[in-house]
This record gives structure tokens, sequence and C-alpha cells, in this order.
């Protein structure tokens, strides 16, 4: 006997006490499934048998079972269940978590159960407490339905229960597997010419005969309808016709809409009131034949609540789906589905008041919906409701889902009166172009400690600790967050070299990319100044269009915490002026296919903002450190111990010497934007993508474009590529860096040449910083290179540096990504917010 039951849902056992229900779960379900009252009594008495501990047990086992339904998983109870009001209580905790509840009765006989006890050790109830289980039970079998279980399962004898085979079955809403592309379709209410043009329009092929339509989409392409197929309209049959034909053919997908409920209930008889359009459609209705209305009968019926899509990315509902609810089945789904939420009141116009409970969305998929007429089409935190009134004389919208674009068509005529607040007699107005959702941002959505997944193979954890750190940074001194769409991630430097002079050295870096089967790399000179993103936009309307909000110039320029990069303005907007003028110079713009683009960039020189750290910081402990070493070499006698001491002076005064010269590199006076420059390294994204996994060759092309349309601002980054298992070439990349170096440069960063690469042991190393020998100076003080302290600094440990690197990457990947996808501010502000948070962890800041 085959046996299915959803895969989500709560399942009950039932039975005498020795039906054997415990080996017909662990039979069938697995272990982690199965929630025991027995194992439950053990847990809290220590012995399963102890009854007195039953209601603490019954405490445990009803959490455990909320836990696991709220995670969407099976919960099955093996426990006697032969009282009603022990049902009660699990059949209300199913109805909770909005999934079907299931019963699987084990009807034994009562004698058979005695005798299996009796082979028990740890059962002597005797043969009355069986009986009166069996009893209860069998009394209880036809109201079964009546408590609310929606698949109920008798096996009335031994043969029965070992004959069982159990599938799971998704639930008709759950069709993650369907991945699209789709055309999702909202309100149509009977405007049957529209819908044809509109279809056209997609791309399909339409007879638009409306006694017999149909419509044929391009290849792998299926229409998905919001539902409100029918009422107010002129043409609610042919509508029906044309969306039945779509459904039966396979080329599309469809959820109910109130009115297609309403007009199902009144075509079976119920009373219902007739009313907001209901007429137009039975009086259009009684020029068909029984037939018809039998199969549009059939056809709403088997419409679900709503549909769970492309791996649960999408939702598609009527009037919406809280994240709550989605991939789940209730009367509360379907009321939800149906209509929407409401606050209980009425509005002006007497109608119920809507609760817009996309303001509080916060769930991860996108969901699309209707029933709520609007003028303009607006994503609010990943959701956007089509129903743009086609019937009242506005628009019939559909949105290409993946590609987040819209198309409409106007309305040929107001067929109805729009009762709401919304007035579509006016001249209609062009749709807008979606843009994300601009809604607040939550505390609770960075607080407390939280795992964010990445589509980079990690789900990276973020503690509370840490996020309390980043909230003081990001609520008192960083950039409106909807500029902070990245924030770049830390990076690693080499292992410290072995021996010698260097504390870090070209051939570590290059061996660890070979360890990791990583053949060719690319070397980019490491610019003396401050890490920035610029986000650049083409035009200054942009920022309402695409960042939600109004803002002066056109884009933003911020630091690694997320702070404004200069406390003026006008260097910010005189300097995105420029470099908005060198990507258009440069044809990047239109070679990118973006009206915005966000760079990855050295800001020179390094006092540019750090100024007061190298005038008040490094300068005055160098020349402290001189003043010193001249008094004490002034107190020196000419004794052979003062003469060794003296060496040991003019060594320290030779270290100290250079760490000054070491500073001064990078500095000059800065008195306006023409005295800075920009060194532009990475291309992070645009509107058509996100460019992270682009091999770095592919960066450098276009950057160097960029810089050549700029050159008095924008500065080339050098670079060379460098096959690290070809020794010839590893060491003239040595040389290469030993120059740099020399002429007072940083030093250089290794990457992959093909960007991110995932080797045999994960992803590797994103880039690696090899530091100059007097550059560290500055990093580790003037005398680090004296033998015994390099040797004590060769000791260093880089592995914690090197998982932030990478955690930092991922979160810094996935935000990109969802602010390309047009995800809500809070989903992608939550990896920002990560990244900053991770750098409060305890790793050595000079690493």
């Amino acid at each position: 006997m085959r046996l299915s039951i959803p895969e989500l849902s709560l399942v009950l056992l039932a039975g005498p006490t020795g039906s054997g229900k415990s080996t017909f779960a662990r039979r069938h379900f697995a272990p982690t499934e199965i929630l025991s009252s027995d194992t439950c009594r053990g847990l809290v008495a220590d012995d399963e048998n102890d009854q007195s501990a039953t209601p603490d047990a019954f405490d445990v086992l009803y959490y455990i079972a909320g836990k696991r339904l709220a995670a969407r998983r099976l919960a099955v109870v093996d426990a006697t269940n032969v009282r009603k009001e022990d049902r009660q209580r699990l059949v209300a905790l199913a109805r909770e978590h909005d999934v079907l509840p299931v019963i699987i009765v084990l009807d034994v006989d009562p004698d058979t159960c005695h005798a299996r006890n009796e082979a028990r050790d740890n059962r002597d109830f005797g043969p009355r407490v069986p009986r009166e289980h069996s009893r209860l039970l069998r009394r209880s079998l036809k109201s079964l339905k009546r408590e609310g279980f929606r698949q109920i399962t008798v096996l009335k004898d031994l043969e029965a229960i070992d004959a069982v085979h159990i599938e799971r079955a998704r639930l008709w809403c759950d069709r993650r597997e369907d991945k699209g592309p789709f055309d999702i379709i909202g309100d149509i209410h009977g405007c049957f010419d529209e819908l044809v043009t509109l279809l056209g329009e997609l791309g399909y092929a339409v007879d638009a005969d409306p006694s017999d339509p149909s419509a044929v989409p391009p290849p792998g392409r299926k229409t998905i309808f919001l539902g409100d197929l029918v009422d107010r309209g002129p043409k609610s049959p042919a509508v029906l016709r044309l969306a039945m034909r779509m459904v039966q053919d396979g080329h599309a997908l469809a959820v109910p809409g109130n009115h297609d409920v309403k007009l199902l209930r009144k075509l079976r008889g119920h009373q219902v009131r007739i009313a907001h359009g209901l007429a137009e459609t039975l009086e259009q209705l009684e020029h068909e034949p029984e037939t018809f209305k039998e199969e549009v009968m059939t056809f709403i019926d088997s419409l679900v609540s709503h549909l769970l899509l492309d791996d649960g990315q999408l939702v598609v509902a009527h009037a919406g789906m809280k994240a709550a609810l989605q991939g789940r089945a209730s009367k509360r789904v379907r009321e939800f589905a149906l209509y929407g939420e409401t606050t209980g009141e009425t509005d002006g116009f007497g109608l119920p008041e809507r609760y817009d409970w996309a303001q509080d969305y916060r769930g991860r998929a996108t969901v699309v919906y209707g029933h709520t007429p609007t003028r303009e089409l607006t994503w609010v935190n990943g959701t956007l409701c089509l129903d743009t009134g086609c019937v009242f004389g506005g628009h019939l919208s559909a949105l290409r889902y993946p590609e987040r674009t819209v198309v409409q068509v106007p309305a040929r005529s107001a067929y109805a009166e729009s009762l709401g607040a919304v007035r579509f007699d006016e001249a209609p107005r062009p749709s807008p172009a979606p843009r994300p959702g601009h809604g607040l941002l939550d505390l609770e959505d960075v607080t407390g400690k939280r795992v964010v997944r990445t589509r980079l193979d990690r789900t990276v954890t973020v503690h509370a600790e840490n996020a309390a750190a980043a909230l003081e940074v990001m609520s008192r001194f960083a950039l409106d967050p909807r500029w902070l769409i990245y924030l770049p991630p830390t990076m690693s430097p080499s292992t410290a070299s072995a021996s010698g002079e260097y504390l870090e050295h070209p051939r570590e870096s290059f061996a660890y990319f070979r360890e990791n089967g990583v053949g060719r790399v690319m070397c980019q000179e490491k610019h003396m100044g401050s890490r920035a993103i610029l986000v650049v936009l083409r035009e200054d309307d942009v920022a309402v269009r695409r960042f939600g909000f109004e803002a002066p110039g056109s884009g933003a320029i911020y630091s690694r915490t997320g702070r404004a990069f200069f406390r003026d303005d006008t260097y910010t907007l005189e300097l995105l002026r420029q470099v908005r003028e060198a990507l258009t110079r440069a044809e990047l713009w239109d070679r990118l296919e973006t009206d915005w683009v966000a760079l990855d960039v050295e800001i020179l020189p390094w006092s540019a903002k750090a100024q007061s750290l190298l005038t008040e910081q490094y300068a005055p402990t160098g020349a402290s450190g001189l003043s010193t070493l001249t008094e004490a070499e002034a107190l020196l006698s000419n004794t052979p111990a003062a003469a060794s001491l003296r060496s040991r002076l003019a060594e320290r005064r030779a270290c100290v010497e250079a760490y000054l010269e070491a500073y001064r590199r990078y500095c000059w006076a800065v008195a306006s934007p023409a005295d800075l420059e920009i060194a532009p390294f990475h291309v992070l994204a645009g509107e058509r993508g996100v460019y992270l996994g682009e091999s770095h060759a592919w960066h450098m092309e276009r950057l160097d474009r960029l810089c050549a349309a700029a050159p008095q601002l924008l500065r080339r980054t050098a670079q060379r590529t460098v096959d690290v298992t070809s020794p010839d070439q590893e060491e003239e990349a040595v040389r290469w860096w030993m120059e740099l170096t020399a002429r007072g440069g940083e030093g250089m960063v290794v990457k992959p040449l093909d960007g991110m690469v995932k080797g045999p042991k994960g992803w590797v190393q994103p880039a690696l910083k090899c530091r100059g020998r007097e550059y560290l100076r500055i990093i580790y003080g003037p005398e680090y290179t004296l033998p015994d302290q390099l040797e004590r600094l060769r000791a260093r440990g880089v592995g914690r540096k090197r998982s932030l690197a990478l955690r930092e990457t991922a979160l810094g990947w996935e935000g990109l990504h969802r602010f390309v996808a047009q995800e809500p501010l809070f989903r992608v502000h939550e990896c920002t917010f990560g990244v900053l948070a991770l750098e409060s962890e305890p790793v050595d800041p000079r690493l």
C-alpha cells in the first residue's frame, strides 16, 4: 500500500500502547523527524515510563515540533494520541504553523498489543490499558475529520501495517523546480482585448478569436496569471477561455483571485453578494453553454493559493504572501493570498482598509501580486504589485522574470468606475521602471547574532558583539545606507619570509597560489593611498530611480568603514564630475550598458585622508626618536663599552631616519581636488551585473581605457602577469617588485589572474599583499629590521586574517549581487553591515 503524505506536515501516529507505532516510525521516518513521548519523558525524568513526567514531556515535544515546523521540516509525533484533547493541541500547533495535520492510525487488536507489552521489560501495564486505548481510539475515528485532520489513514491489521510504503509529496503550491522565465500578468478583470495586445507585446503568437483563443509563448517562457480574471470588464468568458487554454497547454500557470473564487461560489449555488462587477460576469456567462460553466468551476477550483517558484526565490499570489506563510497550506494562507491583510477598519469609500504588509516584508523571495490597484509600479522590499487598474482605464501590466522589466499596454476604455482613492480617469501616465524598495531599515535587521548565506558556497556568522561595534559606526558616522552597496574586504599579507632581511617577499605569495592550484597570477602595484569606493552616476536622476532617493551630485565616495571620504563636499562633487566625464569619454557607460558604476580605488596621497595621523603620530615618533638618540650620544664617554653602545645607537638612528623617509613619501600638499589622484583597480558592478568574477585582465583593460581618458586625475595601475610555475617569470616578477619598492613604492598585490578561484581546499585568497621592506617600518616601527626584531616577527600567523578576508569577500560579493538584482535595501545592507562588523574581530591590525 502506497501512502502519500505532504513533505511539510505534522504527522500523528495514533494507536494503543504496544501497537507498533515506534517500530512503524523508525521504518518510515528519519530519527530526527520522530518526536517520541517516551523519549521526552526520559529527557525530563530519566525514566521513559514515569507517567508523572508526562505533562513536562509533552511540553518538550510541542516545543521541538513547533521549531521543526517553523523551519519547514516534517515532524512525526509518536504517542498514543487516543484522546481528543491530546490531538486537539497538536492540530492547533499545525494550524499555528500553517501546515497540514495528518494522522495515521494503527488500529491493532488490544490482545496483540498486550502480548507485545508482556514481551518488553519496561512495560507492565496489564491488558486493561491497551483495551482502554483501543476503545477511545475507535470511538474517535468518525470525528477525526471534524477535528481538523486533512489526511486520515486507518491501518486495520498487522498485514496492512507491514505493507505500507510512505512517499513524500510536495504541496501543490511548491513548484520550486520551475525556474521560468516567466511573464507575470496583473489583474485582467475581463479586459480581453488588452490581454491579447499585451501578450503580443511580450512576443506570444496569439489567436484572438474570443470563442476559441490561444497563445503560444516564445521558447522557454511561461505566463503566470495573478488572478481576478473576471468581473467589471466586457469579456470575462473570453479571458477565462484563453487562460484555461494556456494552462491546459502548459503555457501558463495561474493563482485564484477573490473575484474568481466568488464567481465559483455563485456558480455552485451559494449565496453571495452580487456586487463589484459580478453581475456583468454572470450576464456574460448567460450566453455560454453549461459545459463551459462546468469547466470554469473545475478550473478555478484547481487553483492553489499561491506558487513558490525558482528554488523559492519567487512567490506569486493574488494579494501577496508574507514570508511566514510562503510554501505552506492552511485556511489562513489561502485567505491572505486572496484578500491580503486589513486593519479591520473601512475607508471613506466603504472598502476594507488594507494593511500595507509589504512595508514590513523581510523575506528572501521576490513576491509579485495584484489585488490593490495602483497607478505606478514601485518595488517595496522585494515585492511588486502588478494591478495597474486596466479595467478602470489604467494599464494592463506584465513583469518579465527574472529580467525584472515591465511591459504595459493602456486600457482601451474605462470599463468601470474606481471606488478607491486611486483614480484612473485622468490621462494615463507611463509607469516608471521598477525601482528597489526604499523602506526604512529595522534595528532587528542587523542586531544580534546573524548567519548570512552567500553565493560563494559559504555561510558567514556575524556575532552579536561585533554587530554592536558596527552599529556604533554605521549609526553615527556612515553615509546614507542606500549608497553603501559594498564595503571592500580586508586583505591578507603573504606568510613571513623564512630568512634574510625581508619580512615579506614575493616568493611566499607565489608559493601560496602555486600550492593551491593557481598557475597564473596578476601582480599589481600597490598604491600609497587610501582605499575608497566610488559610486558614479551617469545622470543625477539615477539616484532616485536606482538608489531610491534624491541625492545631490553624481554619486558618492566613501571609505572602508562607510564614511564620507572627504569632509568637504566640494572635493566629492568635483572628483565625481571628473570621473563621470572620463567614463563618458572612455565610452564605458555604453560598453558596460549601465547608467551607474561602482569602482574600487585608491585615493592618493595617503595624507588626503590621514594627514593628522602622519603629522600627529608618525612624525612626532620619528622626531622624538632622533632627539632621544642625540641626547644619549652626548652623554657617552670614550670607554670601550661606550663605543659599543655608540655603535648600537648609530644603528638605531639609521632605522629612525629610514622610518622618517618612508612616511614622507606618502605626503604632498593638498590644497584642492586638482592635487589628488585616483588609482582604480576594480570595476565592481553596474546595472548589467557584478564584475568581481571577471578576470583581472578584463578589469585592467577597461580601467586602462578609463585612466587614459583623464590622465591628470586617474593613475594607471602598473601590472604584470606571472606564470608561477615558471622560475624565470617568478624571478622577473621579484626584480620588478624590488624596483617598485626601491623607488619608494609600497609593494604589490598578487591576485589569481582569473579572479575568484576555487581550489582543492576551497576558495583561494582573492589577493595577497606583499609590502616593501621600507614601507613596513610604518607598520612595525623604525627598528623592525634589526635581526632580533625580524626573528620575532617571522612567527606571525596569518590564518585568522585569511579567514576574515574570505568571509568579507563572500559578503561583499553577495551584497553587490543583491543590489544588482534589485533586492530590498535591508538585504543589501545586511552584507555591508556584516563586513564592517567582521572588522572588529580580534585580528592583528599590522597584518
